[in-house]
């Protein structure tokens, strides 16, 4: 019979104890596995060493799989599985399998039978969406939208068009070094009473979660979430003509409101 493939949430952040956002079921089943599959080996080293695994580290297996791994290598990773061993697969934060490398693990694993059987952990996105006061009863991940800007824009304003007619609150990511950038064109590309959440640092002791209007949010200072994990999140009221337009272009904020700080490619 082949192993169970288990997703292990990680901590989202250095400074939060594996003991205090891990339920004791989750750590004691990474704490009986003997191999991993990781996004990052030093990373999960020191995950695991924090999470008081029982064995030497230089006895616990770690298997990489990242954005560098090329899609034919990553059946390779299930062999442990085939030959019956349990194994664990790790984010490099949060919950594996969600904006994360490792979902295409988990869909070879269906594919050969294999079963999977998530932990419970800390999820940024959910956590995010409980404290926001947005719509929790419908609601959707879009995950990284372009870098380039005009591409950007557009699909802010896509996003901002469907959160209106559906009631449906949106959940966006960047890379920290590009929050700035993001809120940036949120402002800009929205109206003015479409609600913004700005969560940083989610379950950690630097952790802020905010809910503004745009027209709120152009009056007060750029967020402290330089550089910082974010989770940018809209819900936007339904137009008053109907249309799903957007208001007169009076109302938004000119594009360099923030600066003009150059926008960096987006590692592949």
């Amino acid at each position: 019979m082949p192993g169970t493939l288990y997703l292990i949430p990680v901590p989202l952040g250095e400074h939060s104890p594996p003991a205090g956002v891990l339920a004791p079921d989750t750590l004691n089943q990474l704490q009986r596995l003997k191999t991993f599959v990781v996004e990052h080996e030093k990373t999960a080293r020191h995950f695991l060493k924090a999470a008081s695994h029982p064995l030497p580290i230089q006895q616990i297996r770690l298997m990489p799989l990242n954005e560098h791994t090329a899609a034919n290598d990553v059946a390779a990773l299930l062999q442990p599985l085939l030959a019956g061993e349990d194994i664990g697969l790790m984010s490099e934060a949060g919950c594996p399998g969600v904006a994360d490398p490792g979902a295409a693990l988990v869909a070879l694993a269906h594919d050969r039978g294999i079963t999977v059987r998530p932990l419970v952990g800390p999820s940024s996105l959910l956590l995010a969406l409980m404290a926001s006061g947005l719509n929790g009863q419908s609601f959707a991940f879009s995950g990284y939208l372009p870098v380039e800007a005009a591409s950007r824009e557009q699909k802010i304003r896509q996003l901002e068009q469907r959160s209106a007619s559906g009631n449906e609150t949106q959940l966006l990511i960047e890379t920290p070094y590009r929050n700035a950038q993001l809120f940036a064109a949120l402002l800009q590309a929205c109206r003015p009473d479409t609600r913004i959440t700005v969560a940083t640092d989610v379950s950690l002791p630097s952790e802020s979660i905010v809910t503004r209007s745009v027209e709120k949010w152009r009056t007060v200072p750029l967020p402290d979430f330089d550089k910082r994990p974010t989770v940018f999140l809209l819900l936007a009221v339904a137009a008053r003509n109907g249309s799903g337009q957007h208001g007169k272009a009076e109302n938004r904020v000119k594009p360099n409101h923030f600066g003009g700080a150059s926008r960096p490619r987006r590692k592949p």
